[in-house]
């Protein structure tokens, strides 16, 4: 616990979906914290609501936390001395501990139906009371229960909230109170036996000796909850595990970020080719500082720098324009070996190669004339594919770029020059040209080899120019171009 010397932080997602970029960061500082000081970073899958949390998305938190480098200590396929790590396969614990609590009596059976409830709720709202639970059940009489039991109702299990308040330290936001005529009597598990978050992420989070719990500020009212269930628990205040609730990761409309207002999903970011150490880089620096400015840090600089009061309290706000050069940056440190390895999945799926030696070959090749034009490693494919495609054609919306006179003619010249050059290498071929048509016809060079681009790459968009025609070799060069004048 907190006075032990280890650290020991959880992850702890929901998986009804893809990974969202609020729970990657939660992930991120967890992992990173626990780098920082030697500590634990344990994975755990929260996957009592069966009908949402299925296998397929428990299998891709598990591969995303993966491709994003955040190895974990204890969890899935991992294991370790506290597990297991699902709490689908917890549910006798919880039943135990639940069980417990209503034998020490800080828990009751609660009869009430749910119309019962909202009945009692709209009276409080009617009376400019707080509506919360009101008690009914915590002394039934006898009569009562057997009427209640004759019924056939299924009560749930609700814990008692003491008179008072509730007041932590979190470590970020400092000392935070809770009156609890605002946090009424909670409940732990469902009528069908089923227990609810509050009761089995609190009991998980002691049996597994978590010391510091740093989640989103979502769950901060939840909080006084939880200590409610480690005083039922036996814990004394000291030995609560540190609380540190994250700020909000809001959109561009300053609005909690959600599919309204910005892509949430690590899924959509890796399809299009955003690099793992560029999500993770960006992440960090969304409530969290390294100082001087900085913002290039390498996972191991996280792992140094990363403290928790350098987090902020105020919300952060997620900028694809901020993300987007950061991974232009991360791509151009990457080595020929290891970009080809990472653009190749793209090329293949998006058809342009088939991934055999002669095709990686050249596009290794082509990937120095690009590295310091792409933002992206799904660009790579516009870029590359005028060398591989087998029926080649102008885009249409670039062909008005050749088709006026003054581009015909400079076509013209450039396939003249072409035909009669020796040697066909880029300084060649950039020598011919820029003689022919800057020197002799005295045209500016977006005049001169704007129209040739297009010609040979498809594209206004394309490797430099004169690297590109070498590389696609003087027969295509030389017929598409003439294609293009005779059109």
């Amino acid at each position: 616990m907190p006075n032990s010397k280890e650290v020991r932080v959880r992850f702890a997602p929901s998986p009804t979906g893809d990974l969202h970029v609020g729970n990657i960061r939660t992930a991120l500082f967890d992992w990173a914290y626990a780098r920082h000081t030697g500590g634990k970073f344990v994975f755990r899958i929260e996957d009592t609501d069966t009908e949402r949390v299925t296998d397929e998305y428990i299998s891709r938190a598990v591969e995303t936390l993966k491709w994003l480098g955040l190895d974990w200590d204890e969890g899935p396929e991992v294991g370790g001395p506290y597990g297991p790590y699902l709490q689908s396969q917890r549910m006798d614990i919880y039943a135990e501990w639940a069980q417990r609590f209503l034998d020490q009596g800080d828990a009751y059976y609660c009869y009430c139906s749910s119309e019962e409830l909202e009945a009692r709720r709209e009276a409080q709202r009617a009376a400019n009371v707080a509506p919360g639970y009101d008690g009914k059940c915590r002394s039934l009489s006898e009569a009562e229960l057997s009427a209640f039991i004759s019924e056939g109702r299924k009560p749930v299990v609700r814990m008692r909230m003491p008179d008072g308040e509730t007041t932590f330290t979190d470590l970020i936001r400092g000392e935070v109170t809770f009156d609890h005529n605002f946090v009424p009597d909670f409940v732990l598990v469902r009528g069908d036996g089923s227990p609810l978050y509050t009761l089995a992420v609190a009991v998980d989070d002691v049996l597994m000796k978590i010391s510091h719990v740093l989640r989103g500020e979502d769950l901060l009212s939840s909080t006084p909850r939880q200590i409610r269930v480690y005083q039922a628990m036996g814990l004394s205040d000291a030995d609560f595990p540190h609380f540190a609730h994250l700020p909000f990761v809001m959109g561009q409309d300053n609005a909690k970020l959600s599919k309204r207002n910005g892509e949430v999903s690590i899924a959509w970011y890796r399809d299009r080719g955003f690099l793992p150490e560029a999500i993770c880089n960006y992440l960090a620096l969304l409530g969290w500082s390294p100082g001087e400015d900085r913002e290039n840090v390498s996972m191991k600089e996280l792992t140094e720098l990363f403290t928790v009061e350098r987090v902020h309290s105020s919300p952060a706000r997620f900028d694809m324009k901020k993300l987007e050069p950061i991974n232009g940056d991360k791509i151009r440190e990457l080595d020929l070996d290891d970009l080809l390895s990472r653009v190749t999945p793209f090329l293949i799926k998006d058809g342009v190669i088939a991934g055999t030696d002669d095709q990686l070959a050249l596009v290794r090749l082509t990937l120095p004339l690009i590295q310091e034009r792409i933002a992206t490693l799904a660009e790579v494919t516009a870029m590359v594919k005028f060398l591989f495609v087998t029926d080649f054609a102008i885009e249409e919306s670039e062909q008005p770029k050749i088709a006026d006179a003054q581009s015909q003619s400079v076509l013209q010249a450039a396939l003249d020059t072409l035909n009669s050059v020796s040697q066909w290498d880029h300084a060649t071929i950039e020598a011919a040209l820029r003689e022919t048509l800057i020197a002799g016809l005295a045209l500016k060079p977006r005049i001169a080899f704007g129209p040739i681009r297009v010609a040979v790459t498809g594209s206004h968009i394309s490797p430099p120019l004169f690297e590109s025609m070498e590389l696609l070799g003087r027969e295509r060069s030389l017929e598409r171009i003439a294609a293009a004048v005779q059109k």
